[in-house]
């Protein structure tokens, strides 16, 4: 094919074969994103033990494990939706995204979720060149000075709580998560699958289990209104965008979890602070730091993520424009299954018995962390579980449960 003197070469068996690679990827994203209890990391962890059995070119390999990493970023708000939806009783210790299915407003929440990562990725790439370059720049600073940087993030966020009370909720959780942290990050596990890693029992301990624990006794998931979304749609893309940037900071900065960044991101936005919105910041960061962290690595070679640790694994040559496309396709297929798929799994969840539910997925989670960390790992999913419990029983947020990274690495 040629246009304006330029000539463009396409090979068809090479584009079918990344396709097909990318396909796979998206496939078993979905598989995991809707998977309860199993985070985003471990996922990535499970695929870097299993990559060097995949056939094929390793950069092909790669964009599989992008591509399903990224589709993982967007369905993984369908679980955490539908599952450990609390009393309403109980509505105001509810995570954001609880609060709105126990209004009816499910369907919107995931369209919310949908546009965030979307319009994340829209933002992202055209953006990640020139943030990586500013980052190029801050980077030495930021090394030589991290224990600063997360310490006044962690005093933003225990001063950003409500009420006193609640400011001393969050500083204990914080305390006790990262006395978890420095106990048991080092600790050697090691279960049927070879993956080796502290992360998984401490996430599912410390966000996984306690939600589901409260949730028991609970109604379930109501019905849900038509999926009409309330918000304004500037305030939709300047969250975004604002969840974009923030993405920028996870994907460089060690210890700083989506969470935080979302959590920084409505500080920064003193009108933008309720659930609707916490829903498509937190999404938006989430999308947008698996670009940037590929960015972060291909430029420093730092492995932030769980996904690019996976990329490492396969020593594949760094081919960005092949990966960012993968990112591409799976974006869009990622934004439509939500979609399609998310409506159907409130409804289906909806049906069941909440109480069976909630102690089922606790079973399946107990059974998975057996498999990925042995019973080592069992006792750290305890421990972090005991932790887990506390924020809602003092009035603060979760997030100061990161205190399990943040504080290891300030020390």
């Amino acid at each position: 094919m040629e246009a304006a003197g330029i000539r463009f070469v396409v090979d068809p068996l090479a584009t079918a074969l990344v396709l097909a690679y990318v396909a796979s990827g998206i496939c078993l994203g979905t598989i995991s994103g809707l998977t309860p209890g199993l985070h985003a990391n471990t996922f990535a962890l499970l695929l870097a033990s299993l990559a060097s059995a995949v056939p094929g070119p390793p950069q092909y390999v790669a964009a599989a494990m992008l591509a399903a990493g990224v589709v993982h970023t967007f369905l993984d708000i369908v679980p955490s939706l539908a599952l450990g939806v609390p009393d309403p009783a109980m509505a105001a210790t509810a995570l954001p995204g609880h609060r709105l299915v126990l209004e009816g407003r499910g369907r919107e929440a995931l369209r919310l979720s949908a546009l965030g990562s979307g319009l994340a990725v829209l933002a992202a790439v055209p953006l990640a060149i020139p943030l990586t370059k500013g980052m190029r720049a801050g980077m030495p600073w930021l090394e030589a000075h991290l224990s600063v940087v997360l310490t006044a993030v962690v005093a933003v966020l225990i001063m950003s709580e409500p009420d006193r009370a609640a400011r001393i909720g969050a500083a204990l959780a914080f305390a006790a998560s990262a006395a978890l942290g420095f106990a048991a990050l080092d600790l050697p596990v090691g279960g049927v699958v070879p993956v080796g890693n502290t992360l998984a029992p401490l996430f599912a301990g410390l966000f996984g289990a306690p939600i589901l624990l409260d949730s028991i006794g609970g109604a379930g998931v109501p019905p849900q209104d038509e999926p009409v979304v309330l918000t304004t749609r500037w305030l939709v893309v300047g969250l975004a965008a604002m969840g974009t940037l923030a993405g920028a900071v996870v994907g460089f900065l060690p210890g700083v979890s989506s969470a935080i960044a979302a959590t920084m991101v409505l500080l920064a936005m003193p009108r933008a602070r309720g659930a609707r919105e916490f829903v498509v910041a937190t999404s938006g960061v989430n999308t947008a730091t698996a670009i940037f962290a590929l960015v972060a690595f291909v430029t420093f070679g730092s492995t932030r993520t769980g996904v690019v640790v996976a990329v490492d694994s396969v020593n594949a040559p760094q081919s960005l424009a092949l990966w960012l496309l993968a990112i591409a396709i799976a974006s869009l297929a990622g934004f439509t299954l939500v979609i399609l798929v998310g409506d159907r799994y409130l409804r289906v969840v909806g049906r069941l018995d909440n109480t069976r539910l909630s102690v089922g997925v606790l079973a399946l989670l107990v059974v998975l962390l057996w498999l990925l960390s042995g019973v080592v790992g069992l006792g750290i999913f305890l421990a972090a579980t005991a932790v887990g419990l506390l924020p809602p029983r003092v009035g603060a947020r979760r997030v100061s449960l990161m205190g399990v990274l943040l504080g290891p690495l300030i020390l």
